[in-house]
């Protein structure tokens, strides 16, 4: 029984065509960003001058401590982190930082950020808005002090201060954002295996055939693939689906029938089976993990 770790992650469309059985959920893919986490300890702050049409010449803050909500996210390249903030008293804002393009965030200065998500393919990206109240364009610059990233977009650690000027003013607002989390959580391994037997029904005409499925976390697996069978020069084929509660520790069985899809029964004798087990991981939403096998079967009369 092999466990693959994370061996490939797929995106609902594609998942779907590969197996035409299963429904599966949305994956990263280049620089998108992951669904949000909610920070365990986090705080985020800022002041802005007299004329600053953000801060209203106001300082704000927030943190867990203070029973606010902050959820952060980055994207799958490590390039942009954004942090929002549901405090606890009705306020709401968003702080989105970015690299130039094709970096990742890391420890410096970014200096000649303009608006984030329109920033320049060159230009690092930022933007503080919120309480219904934003920038049509800005200027400034941001530093990160410290960038730790697990997979999937799941930010460990990030330390950053920034500044940003509203519509070319001189008026600044400057803050900064602390996001302390737990280790990121280990990423879905699983495996599938065909048994080497089955059986051909002649009462139905189906194949059965079944295997094991083996995880490192609680997850309930789709298992499906195709029964296909030569006989006489005729082809016969069928699809199979099922699913398995799969819990670490131990293998897991599986069993189920292919329906052949033409008039020719499934028969005794030698089939190729594939199979491929899917599952959602449940500690990075949107990511999903497919292991996948073919191997020679021979289906005895049931």
């Amino acid at each position: 029984m092999k466990l693959v770790l994370h061996r490939s992650v797929r995106a609902a469309g594609a998942l779907a065509l590969a197996l035409a059985f299963a429904a599966g959920t949305t994956g990263l893919v280049g620089g998108s960003t992951a669904q949000a986490q909610q920070a365990t300890s986090a705080s985020l702050s800022f002041s802005g001058d007299e004329g600053d049409y953000i801060s209203g010449g106001q300082s704000y803050a927030y943190s867990t401590d203070a029973q606010d909500r902050l959820d952060v996210s980055a994207s799958s390249d490590l390039g942009h982190v954004n942090v929002s903030v549901n405090g606890a008293h009705g306020d709401w804002w968003y702080l989105d930082l970015a690299a130039p393009s094709g970096q990742a965030l890391k420890p410096g200065t970014y200096e000649g950020a303009t608006r984030y998500p329109f920033n320049g393919a060159a230009e690092p990206g930022l933007s503080l808005d919120g309480n219904g109240r934003g920038c049509n364009t800005l200027t400034g610059s941001f530093t990160v002090s410290k960038a730790d990233f697990g997979p999937n977009g799941y930010v460990e650690a990030f330390d950053a201060t920034y500044e940003q000027h509203c519509e070319g003013g001189s008026a600044a607002l400057r803050g900064e954002v602390h996001i302390a989390n737990p280790a990121p959580p280990a990423q879905l391994g699983l495996g599938v295996d065909i048994a080497p037997d089955g059986t051909a029904s002649t009462l139905n005409g189906k194949a059965t055939v079944h295997g094991t499925v083996s995880c490192n976390k609680p997850v309930e697996l789709t298992i499906g693939g195709t029964v296909t069978q030569v006989k006489k020069g005729v082809l016969i084929r069928g699809n199979y689906s099922t699913t398995a509660d799969c819990t670490p520790g131990a293998a897991v069985a599986w069993s189920a029938q292919a329906d052949p899809t033409g008039t020719t029964p499934f028969q005794k004798g030698d089939v190729e089976v594939s199979a491929q087990a899917f599952a959602a991981d449940p500690d990075y939403p949107g990511q999903s993990v497919t292991d996948s096998e073919t191997v020679a079967v021979h289906l005895a009369k049931g």
